[in-house]
């Protein structure tokens, strides 16, 4: 078995539900070539119940799911390392959001589409196959020679606008992603950021920018639901 079937295998031993390999070699700010792309699923009753507006149960799975990937994508990481390749985990603390800007460092989204995950729905967010938008994503970065995928570059959502519609702030264009869009054309980050919050605070007293009915309607959410077997 390959390296890159290895690796496959065990980031989901790990606890991994998606996992893809990624070309990043044109990308020159990174200081490695390939990425790993990771995703879990919001658990499923927490997606249905993100419909009607976001909940303390969202935010505890949410800060579970983020130390989760971050656990999965270290091991990852110190499993290539024990190879002979140079590997970092692009966990929570090493990713950084620059709120003024509304950008990362690392982008895992892009990361995810490159490695053949999904696509950016009309939310802004990944949308894959298996479980609509309704995925956390995290990254490694390596030198290892793992074989990539090819990237998905542009939408599949077609004439669907229930993410655009259901979106209480209203910040969302409607427009079909394709890769190296500019994000300001996709929505108005600063309307959905100011609408989080006040949904948030409203709802458990906590501030923070969470809200999750964008991806919760999807039309590809809804067959991971369905399938779950939740009304």
């Amino acid at each position: 078995m390959n390296l890159t079937n290895q690796l496959y295998d065990y980031l989901h031993d790990c606890g991994a539900a998606l996992v893809g390999f990624a070309d990043m070699s044109m990308d020159k700010s990174l200081i490695y070539p390939r990425a790993v792309s990771v995703a879990i699923p919001v658990p499923a009753d927490i997606v249905q119940s993100l419909k009607i507006a976001p909940s303390k149960a969202y935010y505890n799975a949410y800060n579970e799911m983020n130390d989760r990937l971050n656990r999965i994508v270290t091991n990852g990481a110190e499993y290539l390392i024990d190879k002979g390749y140079n590997a970092v985990a692009m966990t929570t603390d090493v990713v950084q959001i620059d709120r003024d800007k509304w950008i990362s460092n690392f982008p895992h989204k892009t990361a995810a589409t490159r490695a053949g995950l999904g696509w950016i729905g009309k939310n802004c967010l990944l949308i894959t196959q298996q479980y609509g938008g309704a995925v956390r994503l995290s990254s490694i970065l390596t030198d290892a020679p793992l074989q990539t995928a090819d990237a998905i570059t542009k939408s599949r959502c077609g004439s669907c606008t229930l993410c655009v519609k259901g979106c209480p702030a209203e910040a969302l264009s409607g427009t079909l992603w394709e890769a190296g869009m500019e994000r300001s054309k996709l929505f108005d980050e600063q309307k959905c950021y100011l609408k989080q919050v006040q949904i948030m605070t409203e709802q458990t007293g906590i501030k923070m920018d969470l809200c999750g009915k964008c991806f919760a309607v999807c039309a590809f959410t809804q067959k991971y639901i369905d399938s779950e077997n939740f009304d």
